[in-house]
């Protein structure tokens, strides 16, 4: 008994004396089956990463990140191409010396003028050229870069360009310099002033709705100077915005990330117990809307809606005035005017994610405070009867002409073609407030007489601006948008990354690579269009759903989750493998002794 417990033991005790001695080679069987389980675990690890591995899409993070730094240091460059062509029949002196002269002087009143505006995106300071044309009937004197095919040619205008009614004028001068010329894409990159002789009457000075401007006679040679410059620089360069908008500042910028726009249009009849008004919308917008919608598309998707709500009360009061015999509200009023609790204006499934929603709203005022004006706060009269609020939209107030009819039935009625035009006309004001743009321009402080308006709503010149304007801004906001990915992406190294997200990336950087080539080329609507999409992917990528579902996982959370499944069994395989080396390694060396 005492030898069998003595072999027990010696067998059984991995960890013997060295001195002990066997005469069998110590077997494998056992050592193999422990490394074979150890050895699946290993070959088995690869496809546990592999299957819990989080997917990148390689990024372009250097172009992403270059394109910021590259609009910083270099901003988006959209030139101007200014002309002034005098008409001075029998001009007889050195007419090459003569241009040059002028326009030495004009280019100096540019640069005086723009030095005095606040820089902004798009508005072309620094980047314009000027030619300079004097036509004295038979021959042309020219300065600048008037060798091109695009400016103007001798006689082109005729005889008597200027003589006619402004519209007529406008018209005539568009006709020239579109037909013929060179194509209309290239000529819209050209913004000309027509200067005529003091034979065509008094001094009028007149800027059209295409991209041209003319002064007819009686203006001297100074004063053309200066109407010239501020025709040039604050109208034609900065679109006679209300005010100069900073690089990357977007405070008169109505539309939404993903370039969309919905215009929302809603009648509110307050008490239709006096009275109740119907309006044909679709009318409004085949007609008046139609054209703005197209006009705007290089900058905005926009869609349109409109809505008839009832019991709609304002929220602010009114007064009496004995002497207009008027109710008034006054613009101390204006914040409280919009009843956010009875007007239920946002219904639109159109205007969710990042469109904007723009309101304009038609209020009819209930019998007992009608008629009801705007008071202006040099106590006037509003002759538009309307106010808008920034990034919100407008209000119009329209008194119905059975204000002095107080009968007992309520009054059904529908609002005339001439209604609406006067409506229209009232909310395309305050549409072009909401893009930064004045209906007058400032014409009164810079000596322009007329400003010519179209069915379109914004004069073409004043499309440009838009275009140069919201290019640029939307080159800044994409690249600022990639540049905020980048970083984000890389400080995360187990954020999921789609494949969309990748091909969304690079299709933003052509497109913002696009836009600033045709900014390049002075291709304002294409530039536009462009940076749009630019954009839109940019912030469709930033805000893609697999990032905002799951934004990262860290490595914290990959062990708290798989440790409690594989720890407790990998731990015993383990150590069993290594108890087991152990035995073999002691039991051959017993052998080896032995045998020695």
């Amino acid at each position: 008994m005492a030898e069998i417990s003595e072999i027990a033991s010696e067998e059984g005790d991995g960890n013997a004396s060295p001195s002990s001695e066997i005469d069998t080679k110590p077997g494998t069987k056992r050592l193999f089956l422990t490394l074979s389980v150890l050895l699946s675990f290993l070959l088995g690890l690869p496809f546990l990463l592999k299957s819990t591995a989080i997917y990148r899409a390689p990024l372009p993070f250097n172009s992403m990140e270059s394109l910021a730094s590259e609009l910083k240091s270099d901003p988006p460059s959209l030139p101007c191409r200014f002309q002034v062509v005098f008409l001075r029949p029998g001009f007889q002196q050195n007419g090459k010396a003569a241009a040059e002269n002028l326009r030495e002087i004009i280019l100096k009143q540019l640069k005086r003028i723009s030095e005095r505006q606040d820089p902004s995106c798009g508005s072309c300071n620094g980047y314009y050229s000027l030619s300079i044309v004097i036509e004295s009937g038979d021959d042309c004197f020219s300065s600048g870069d008037n060798g091109e095919r695009c400016l103007w040619k001798c006689g082109m205008a005729g005889s008597s360009p200027l003589i006619g009614e402004d519209d007529e004028v406008d018209e005539r001068l568009d006709s020239v310099l579109r037909g013929g010329l060179c194509s209309s894409e290239s000529v819209g990159r050209v913004y000309t002033a027509i200067v005529g002789n003091e034979g065509y009457g008094n001094g009028r000075v007149v800027v059209g709705k295409y991209r041209h401007a003319w002064i007819s006679g009686g203006v001297s040679e100074k004063d053309t100077v200066d109407i010239l410059g501020n025709i040039f620089v604050k109208l034609f360069m900065n679109g006679g915005t209300v005010e100069e908008t900073g690089q990357g500042k977007g405070d008169y910028m109505p539309v939404g990330s993903d370039g969309s726009l919905v215009l929302s249009f809603s009648l509110l009849n307050a008490n239709p117990e006096d009275w109740v008004y119907d309006w044909d919308f679709q009318q409004v917008e085949d007609k008046f809307l139609a054209p703005v919608v197209e006009a705007l598309a290089p900058i905005a998707s926009i869609t349109v809606e409109s809505q008839v709500l009832y019991h709609s009360p304002k929220a602010s009061k009114s007064s009496w005035d004995q002497e207009m015999g008027i109710y008034s509200f006054s613009t101390d009023d204006l914040p409280f005017f919009v009843n956010s609790n009875e007007w239920h204006l946002d219904t639109s499934a159109g205007a969710t994610g990042r469109s904007k929603l723009v309101h304009f709203v038609v209020y009819i005022p209930s019998s007992t405070e009608c008629p009801l004006h705007l008071r202006l706060p040099n106590g006037e009269i509003s002759k538009t009867n309307g106010f808008i609020s920034p990034m919100w939209g407008g209000v119009a107030v329209w008194n119905p002409p059975s204000c002095s009819n107080k009968s007992a039935a309520p009054l059904i009625g529908k609002f005339t073609s001439k209604d609406l035009e006067n409506l229209f006309q009232v909310f395309m004001g305050q549409f072009r407030l909401l893009f930064g743009i004045r209906s007058d321009g400032g014409r009164a402080d810079l000596g322009i007489s007329r400003l010519l308006t179209r069915e379109k709503g914004f004069a073409e010149w004043e499309l440009d601006f838009l275009f140069r304007q919201h290019a640029c801004f939307n080159l800044f906001s994409c690249a600022t948008t990639l540049e905020s990915l980048s970083k984000l992406v890389q400080s995360l190294p187990r954020m999921i990354v789609m494949e969309e997200i990748g091909r969304q990336v690079s299709l933003s950087l052509e497109e913002a690579g696009s836009a600033r080539e045709n900014a390049s080329t002075g291709l304002y609507g294409a530039s536009a269009a462009s940076s749009k999409r630019a954009r839109e992917l940019a912030e469709d990528a930033f805000f893609h759903p697999s990032i905002m579902s799951i934004s990262y996982s860290s490595l914290e959370h990959y062990f708290a989750i798989y440790m409690p499944f594989f720890a407790p069994v990998s731990l015993h395989v383990v150590l069993a493998a290594l108890k087991e080396i152990r035995r073999y390694q002691v039991e051959r060396a017993k052998h080896l002794r032995r045998k020695a």
